[in-house]
Parts: structure tokens; C-alpha cells; sequence
């Protein structure tokens, strides 16, 4: 069964080789994390603009980022009402991704464009599902996972 990845390039800046890289990165990411095939992520290519404006309304932080997950399921107690026989959507969230910090932190860290979108794309989706990085302990674990990931795909640093 197909993992449910939507991807959305509002910035039409990026090649389909771009967008499948990642629909493959996040499919690896599925099956290592052994995620629900039918658990649904979406991911948003965005300008930094639009990235700007997000991370600001929802994290109160008032300039670009590289990288946002806004999970779905997060916190919920009670689930959304579905009337019988209807299937129930299993949605994990969405990401959101900047293009313009992509190439801007590839060329930083001396890697190519591939690899920062690849990072991205994992690091937003590990958030969906949990991971975070607040301590030094969840970061090596949280990063050692990407890395683990992105290997598959020739991604390397």
C-alpha cells in the first residue's frame, strides 16, 4: 500500500526530481518508524515570506524558518465525530518547508540542496510523530534517526 504524502510546491520553484526525492525520503521514513501506511502527511514548499508569517502567528517567533510541523493529532483527547462505515482519516500533520532557507543553509553547510530538502522533509517528520529536541540526550537520538534515514537515499553530510 501507498504511503498517503501529499506534497504542495507554492513556491514552483523545485523539479519533479526535487518532490519525488522527497515523497522517497519521507517513504523510508515511514518504514523505519514503521508508521501506519495510511497515516496522511501533507508537504508545503513554501517562500520564506509565507514561512515568516506562519512562524510568527503559530510560534509568537518573528522571522523565517527552515522548517515547520504543525501535528495534527497532537493533544487531542477526543477524536473528531464520524458517522458509521465512514473511514476515519488517520492525519499525522503537515510541514512546511522553505525553499529559499533550504538553499541558503546547503550552501552554509556545504551540502547539496538535495540533502538540506531531505533533512528537512525527515526532521519535520519525525516532529509529527513525536521526536523533538529539547534536550541534548533527544537531539543526538532525534538526529542519529535522520542521518540513519537520509543514508538510504545517498544523502549524506
Amino acid at each position: 500500500m501507498d504511503k498517503e504524502i501529499v506534497l504542495v510546491d507554492e513556491t514552483e520553484e523545485l523539479s519533479d526530481v526535487h518532490v519525488e526525492l522527497v515523497r522517497s525520503v519521507l517513504e523510508t521514513a515511514y518504514d523505519v518508524k514503521e508508521v501506519n501506511h495510511a497515516a496522511e502527511v501533507s508537504v508545503t514548499f513554501v517562500t520564506d515570506e509565507k514561512i515568516h508569517e506562519l512562524n510568527r502567528d503559530y510560534r509568537g517567533i518573528d522571522r523565517p524558518t527552515d522548517v515547520l510541523s504543525f501535528a495534527l493529532n497532537e493533544g487531542e483527547d477526543e477524536l473528531p465525530h464520524f458517522e458509521e462505515g465512514e473511514d476515519i482519516p488517520d492525519l499525522l500533520g503537515d510541514i512546511v518547508i522553505s525553499v529559499q532557507k533550504a538553499r541558503e543553509q546547503a550552501e552554509e553547510y556545504g551540502h547539496t540542496f538535495e540533502r538540506e530538502l531531505g533533512f528537512l522533509a525527515v526532521h519535520g517528520f519525525l516532529h509529527l510523530i513525536g521526536y523533538d529536541h529539547q534536550t541534548e540526550e533527544e537531539e543526538q537520538g532525534m538526529f542519529k534517526l535522520q542521518e540513519e534515514i537520509l543514508k538510504q537515499h545517498d544523502l549524506k553530510k
